[in-house]
């Protein structure tokens, strides 16, 4: 593949983009060496480094060289600064390709402007439907709406049918609410005698999403289940039971290490397995194809199933080959 050489940061590489497709001699060398990025805001949350290291470890599978950039923060959603880090990143080195994460719409804009500079872009963990973010080449994630349903179904089956839920998210966007609607409304088709109580936003700082929790339990005597659709929320829900004494069916996202152990013990009933490490090895594949000039679907759906007790050794050895 053709590799440009970068002096002179971005506007340096789209003009030789530029000129090359004049004819006109751009700088250019030879290097068969796939070079990705990776951007994401949030880089330090656990659930995001989880996602980093199955990019990482198919990059190293493949043979591709990657690197990661975002704001560095577990608890601060910051997209300024992460696409000011995405901007340095790609003003030093000539990648080919680049991942986007995109469950907050603030981010689309800048799918666009790489798409337009030349560069093939994927996101993941989302999958806005094609033609709405334009240049964006494919989209890779869980079907959303079915993890908000198997995790309605694995709850309304294990408290029988009735009784009151509570319902968390991290933030408001389009990931989380997807999910939480098609929570609530499979409950509403299916176990009409459950209450789910309205939205409440938890955040991203454990002690305030726990004191949240906490306020909701002591609030109503009658929650006998909680379902959480951000990373942490089965460890806020955990404590919060723990402290308010009470038993909850519980049900939270995603199989970091701690959530997981929090199943094994019996804290929580399960997790929606979201294809965490899964559609983020597909990046780096769907990037290097990309990359080398071949075509990619569009859209590349992955299951999530809910997971309980008798589910979680295969997720152990998926963390264990991440080094987590």
């Amino acid at each position: 593949m053709l590799k440009l050489n970068v002096f002179f940061g971005r506007s340096a590489l789209v003009g030789a983009l530029f000129a090359s497709s004049l004819g006109l001699g751009a700088p250019a060398v030879a290097d068969d060496e796939v070079e990705l990025l990776w951007v994401q805001p949030m880089r330090g949350h656990p659930v995001h480094r989880l996602m980093q290291a199955g990019f990482l470890e198919k990059c190293a599978e493949l043979g591709y060289k990657c690197e990661v950039v975002g704001d560095p923060s577990a608890t601060n959603w910051d997209v300024a600064a992460t696409i000011s880090l995405a901007e340095a990143a790609l003003a030093r080195t000539a990648y080919d390709a680049v991942g986007v994460y995109g469950p907050d719409p603030a981010v689309y804009s800048y799918m666009s402007d790489l798409a337009s500079e030349g560069l093939p872009v994927v996101t993941w963990h989302v999958m806005p439907e094609e033609g709405t973010i334009p240049g964006l080449v494919a989209a890779i994630g869980e079907d959303i709406a079915n993890a908000g349903y198997n995790a309605a179904m694995a709850i309304g089956e294990q408290i029988g049918g009735k009784g009151v839920v509570a319902l968390t998210q991290g933030a408001s966007n389009d990931t989380e609410n997807t999910m939480s609607d098609a929570f609530r409304a499979t409950i509403a088709e299916h176990f009409p005698d459950i209450v789910v109580l309205p939205t409440e936003m938890e955040g991203f700082d454990p002690s305030a999403a726990e004191s949240k929790a906490m306020a909701m339990l002591l609030a109503n005597q009658q929650i006998v289940a909680a379902f959480g659709t951000t990373g942490n929320s089965i460890q806020t829900w955990a404590a919060a039971a723990r402290k308010a004494d009470r038993d909850l069916v519980i049900i939270g996202m995603d199989y970091i290490r701690q959530n997981l152990d929090l199943v094994r013990d019996g804290e929580a009933y399960g997790l929606v397995a979201q294809p965490l490490y899964e559609e983020s090895a597909l990046v780096a594949e769907l990037l290097g194809r990309l990359a080398q000039g071949e075509e990619v679907d569009y859209m590349n759906p992955l299951p999530a199933p809910v997971i309980t007790a008798d589910d979680l050794q295969p997720y152990y050895e998926m963390l264990d080959r991440a080094g987590q």
